[in-house]
Formats: C-alpha cells, structure tokens, sequence
C-alpha cells in the first residue's frame, strides 16, 4: 500500500485534484507522481502530530509482526521484502530508497491487529505528553511510545482496553478518544487518568 499526498483545493488536469510539486515522485519514471511514501502492508490508522506535523502510522502485519512507523518523504517502508525489519520475501525487487525500519514493532505473542492512535498533546495526563497512543484489536493491550534521549524509541504498557479499540479520534483540546466495537455496536472512551 502507498500513502498518497494530493491538493484538493487546487483541481488540475481535468482532476478533481492537483499534485504538490515537491512530492518525491513527481519526476520518477514510472511512478505515480501521488505517491508520498510507499511499502505498507495494511495501514490501520494514521495521524498527523498537531505539534510537530509528523505522520504516524500504524501497520497490520501478516505473519508475525505488527509495526508503528514514522513516515518520510518518499520512505520505502519494505512490504512485502520485509514485515517490520524481518525478511518476507527478501528475492523481490525493492523500491527506489533504502528500505526504513519501524520505530515500534511487536511480535504476534503480545499484539496482532494494530490500531494506530496519535500523539497525545492534553493536559489530563501531564506523563504521556508527546507520547504516541496505540493498542491492539485482538489482545485489547495499549502502549505509548516517544523518542529516548539516545534517539531510540521507548516503549511502555499502558492499562489493557476492555473492548477492541478500532480508531482514536483527538479533540480540539488534545485529549484523545477511542472508539470500540461492543456486538454490533459501538461506543466512542475518552482516555483519562489511571485510578489510583
């Protein structure tokens, strides 16, 4: 799967749409000049950081892994020579660019359906500020991650959903909300404070 980046307020060429000029594959032969980034598997969820502008997204793997990336401009993010940074089908051609490791991935044991979230910017939770917000459909867990001062990732657990989060939503104030699926039904949390 690719993520695509286009101007919908500027209709070009007989489309409802234009192109940005500086999207990276604008003049790359064979290419379609939409394309932002490239070599997901089933993206579940992005978001933009409202602080920072960054694209966070998350990644429903196939076999054995799942992935949180952080997306470039132009970024080969591997599918399907690579899920997350182990070997799929690594004989196939890649893409033009180094393929780019996930900042997060986990293993099918602990997650196996990721839902991506955002970057959390409330106040309700002075701990998580900055802080991604992602869980997993099937096992419920939730988890945080924010770059270390070394420049790695780190991780942390948060509470387990009681229902399986399907989307994340952040409102005008930066506290975040999930949506469930319960039966055929759904309902719409706000992420508050563990009780003590």
């Amino acid at each position: 799967a690719v993520i695509m980046r286009i101007d919908v307020d500027h209709p070009a060429d007989e489309r409802a749409y234009s192109i940005p000029k500086d999207n990276p594959f604008v003049d790359y032969p064979g290419a379609r000049p939409e394309i932002w980034a490239f070599g997901f598997r089933n993206p579940w969820r992005m978001s933009f950081d409202s602080k920072t502008g960054n694209l966070w997204v998350g990644d429903v793997g196939q076999d054995l892994w799942e992935m949180i990336w952080l997306v470039q401009r132009g970024g080969n993010y591997g599918w399907s020579i690579q899920e997350g940074t182990h070997p799929f089908h690594p004989t196939q051609l890649s893409g033009p660019g180094p393929i780019l490791p996930p900042v997060v991935e986990h293993h099918h044991v602990e997650c196996r359906s990721i839902t991506g979230g955002h970057v959390y910017r409330g106040k309700q939770i002075p701990g998580l500020q900055g802080y991604f917000i992602y869980s997993d459909f099937i096992t419920k867990r939730a988890w945080a991650c924010r770059e270390g001062k070394d420049g790695a990732h780190e991780v942390v657990s948060l509470k387990n959903a009681n229902f399986p989060p399907s989307s994340y939503a952040e409102e005008p104030d930066g506290e975040l909300l999930m949506t469930v699926y319960i039966g055929k039904k759904g309902k719409i949390f706000r992420l508050v404070p563990a009780a003590e």
